[in-house]
Parts: C-alpha cells; structure tokens; sequence
C-alpha cells in the first residue's frame, strides 16, 4: 500500500471511497470533501489517499481551523473526513493515513489537529478529549468523548479556547450529530 497526496485526478475514486464507507451518509461527507479540496492551498492543508495495486483504497483530509485562543486566534487543522474502502477496512489504512498525516503537519509547525469520531479508535493515535484541556467544543451536537485533539510539538500550554470550524463544515450541516427526533 502506498500513501501520497491527493492529486486532481482522484477526485472520483475518493468520492467513490466516501460513499462506499459511509452508507447512508455518504453523499454528505463526499459533498464536503469536494468543497473543502477547493480551500487546501499548498501550505494550508492536506489530502491524502491510500492506494492498492493502483486503486485508490483511502483518504484523509486535514484543513484549516481556527482556535479562539484568549491571546490570539491560532491555525489549526480539523482532520475529517477520514474513509477506506469497505474491503480494506480493518486493515491499518486509516491508521497509516492518520499517522502519515500528522506528520506532515508536525514538520508544518500546526500545534493542534481536531477531529469528531470514536475515541476508541482515535485514543491509539494520540488523540485525546478535548474538554479536559481546556478546550471547548464548536456546536453542543459534538459529544463530549467525540471532541477530541492531537498536540504537536508546535503546541504551547496557552492554546486554550474555543474551536471554530471554516464555513463549509456548516454549509454541509457536517457538525456533530442531529437529533433525528427532534
């Protein structure tokens, strides 16, 4: 399995990746890749897909956010979405792409990485819940465990605040959970 950034090309093998992995959800998250591709420049951001025999297998995306931080406003990065192909899940895809990314974005000086998802899986990355640490979630839909963060080595202890996320995150309605109840 290789690992690479995403190029122009791809779009419609990761489209495909989205849909295949999320079900039901699929068409949103595969909408709000294809706005968000439009915002990566090539210091802010990143788009990676995992390839088999040539086949795109996975993605991750990494795009910038931002930290209402009582100093300042600080650079961030939201990892979402995250997807692999049903046939290669379970398989450590996702996890080379985490960590392949969080590299990258290391050696870029991003102190922080967000995301929303299972803290189970996202605990043995370095992810950790967020509100413990002083941070505070961007929509009270995000679960508390779900909100969760990676520090990197650009990170300093008065990087407090709230997170916000860009605009399309919210255009896509992709934030937190819905209450399908209410």
């Amino acid at each position: 399995m290789g690992l690479r950034e995403e190029r122009p090309s791809d779009s419609q093998a990761v489209r495909a990746v989205h849909l295949g992995a999320f079900g039901d959800h699929g068409p949103v998250v595969a909408d709000l890749v294809d706005t968000l591709r439009d915002t990566l420049t090539a210091d802010d951001g990143l788009s990676l897909v995992a390839e088999h025999d040539g086949q795109v297998v996975g993605h991750v995306m990494f795009t910038r956010g931002l930290l209402d931080a009582p100093r300042r406003l600080v650079d961030v990065h939201i990892l979402s979405p995250l997807a692999v192909a049903p046939a290669f899940q379970r398989q450590g895809v996702g996890s080379a792409l985490v960590r392949h990314g969080l590299s990258i974005l290391a050696e870029r000086a991003v102190p922080l990485v967000w995301l929303e998802g299972d803290p189970g899986y996202y605990a043995r990355l370095g992810f950790e819940p967020g509100g413990g640490l002083g941070f505070r979630r961007p929509s009270l839909r995000i679960p508390d465990g779900a909100f969760q963060v990676h520090r990197l080595p650009a990170y300093e202890p008065w990087m407090t605040g709230t997170l916000v996320y860009t605009e399309p995150f919210w255009r896509h309605d992709a934030v937190g959970l819905r209450d399908p109840d209410a």
